[in-house]
């Protein structure tokens, strides 16, 4: 296997706690880089239909981050086990992501040229956070650096060759791809002009919405207005991407301001424990939530505060979860907020199989399965799909709208969605039992996980987990185990 190791790179393992990449992960400057290299992908255009077609992150942002963070750590870990295990999960994965873009143009999101291109946006944008915050990378680092950045594309591809050896070479490669290659695609335009302006609330922060709408009209525009000027400028140009006046000063203000943060005492920013802090429901168990409550209520004053101070006739962002569950029953919602929170993983209006593959990927992501089971749990879900395209799709455009969805809910709690019901039960009953303990129900999803189970001795029988699951998917009723893991952003 080719690793691309140079000079100095065989001084330092290029995997684990060592590497010039984990150095970099509690980096706050690494939020603005992965901003950035992720617009650089989606300028591609294979990468940008993949994306459009199949991503949540549009509707989904945070869930896809916390996702995205957890396989970079695992495939930098220090054991090649952990490594090869998430190589074979991303390469099943995207095995599953193939189509044509609006133009006609087929895309496969195991093209070994295009998962090249994923890396090499992520280390060249590591290299300019660098160069943006006062703070250059020497020829070493960046040659140790790279070298871990193509043991990563190895992982994945068995061989680096796609990104050249050489770094004087890597240079060159990228100015021709961002030339020649790159396009303004629909997937870069929303993370640019929609994503920032729309972004929706963390779980841990969904109970002030005044006060997160108030603060991402503010930051989303000065977010995208630094993220347009870093980007390099002949896709600039030619994609027809205007930059505000003072934007470059502000951009290299924001990296400055984040590159101040090497001064902190070390372990004060940790990129893991936000994530999932932010991810917490208000009613988790986990120990972390107390402290973040706290935090919760004094946003929620706050948020009332600047009611009371801005003269609006209504609250754009109130929760319009009361007036649902009056109207579908108590711990319902309306078929609208359904559809649109759970149904809808692409956040393009319509519900076909992309959006049903993003619910068995996330599923099978925090259960970590294993490729049978992986496989079992996709297949039940494409049962369900063809199973909702015959009751639903009744102008037979191959996908479903969420009027047609609201005329027959009954239709989504057929025998296919038991199928998908009984393999989460299986591969939850890890010891056979045909019950799940109180342990074995706690792991199924891993985080925001807060449930009472019903019977005395503490198991869940599979008709009762059948139709707990039933009762979730078909929208009549919430449930606070599934919300995190289908319906929270």
């Amino acid at each position: 296997m080719t690793t691309g190791t140079t000079g100095t790179a065989d001084q330092a393992p290029l995997f684990g706690p060592e590497s010039q990449f984990r150095a970099f992960f509690d980096d706050p400057r690494w939020a603005l880089a992965l901003i950035r290299a992720t617009v650089l992908e989606a300028a591609h255009p294979q990468i940008g239909a993949a994306l459009a077609d199949n991503s949540t992150f549009v509707a989904h942002p945070w869930r896809r981050l916390r996702n995205t963070f957890l396989s970079m750590r695992r495939m930098f870990d220090a054991d090649p086990a952990v490594r090869e295990r998430e190589a074979a999960r991303l390469n099943r994965l995207h095995a599953r992501m193939s189509g044509s873009d609006s133009r006609g143009r087929a895309y496969d999101a195991m093209d070994r040229a295009t998962r090249a291109w994923v890396v090499a946006t992520l280390y060249e944008s590591a290299v300019t956070m660098c160069r943006l915050s006062g703070q250059p990378l020497d020829q070493d680092t960046m040659e140790r650096m790279y070298a871990e950045y193509r043991s990563f594309l190895a992982a994945l591809d068995g061989d680096a060759g796609e990104l050249p050896e050489d770094l004087n070479d890597f240079w060159r490669y990228f100015d021709r791809v961002v030339e020649d290659e790159l396009e303004n695609t629909e997937a870069a335009r929303i993370i640019l002009y929609r994503l920032f302006d729309h972004l929706p609330a963390p779980a841990r922060l969904d109970g002030a919405p005044t006060l997160w709408a108030a603060g991402r009209a503010v930051v989303g525009p000065l977010l995208g207005a630094i993220t347009v000027a870093s980007l390099p400028e002949s896709y600039r140009r030619k994609s027809g991407l205007p930059v505000m006046p003072g934007a470059p000063t502000l951009m290299q203000g924001a990296y400055l301001a984040a590159g101040l943060t090497r001064f902190l005492p070390e372990g004060w920013i940790n990129a893991e424990t936000i994530i999932q802090t932010l991810s917490l429901k208000p009613d988790s168990d986990d120990p972390r939530a107390r402290t973040a409550t706290a935090l919760r209520a004094r946003m929620k004053r706050a948020s009332a505060l600047f009611r009371l101070l801005t003269p609006l006739s209504a609250d754009p962002g109130a929760d319009p979860a009361p007036a649902a569950s009056a109207a579908t029953g108590e711990g319902g919602r309306s078929a609208e907020d359904f559809f649109r929170q759970v149904l809808d993983q692409t956040g393009d209006g319509h519900l076909d199989w992309p959006d049903l593959a993003a619910m068995a990927r996330e599923l099978a992501t925090r259960l970590d399965l294993d490729e049978p089971e992986e496989t079992r749990l996709y297949d039940a879900f494409a049962a369900w799909w063809r199973e909702l395209q015959t009751a639903l799709d009744t102008d037979g455009d191959g996908r479903v709208s969420a009027d047609e969805y609201a005329a027959a809910v009954p239709s989504l709690a057929g025998p296919a969605l038991i199928r998908v019901a009984e393999v989460l039960f299986d591969v939850t009953d890890k010891d056979g039992s045909g019950t799940i303990t109180a342990d074995e129900h706690r792991a199924l999803f891993r985080t925001a996980f807060h449930r009472d189970l019903a019977t005395a001795d503490g198991a869940y029988g599979r008709s009762a987990f059948v139709g707990d699951f039933l009762s979730f998917m078909s929208g009549r009723r919430r449930n606070t185990a599934y919300d995190p893991l289908l319906g929270d952003a």
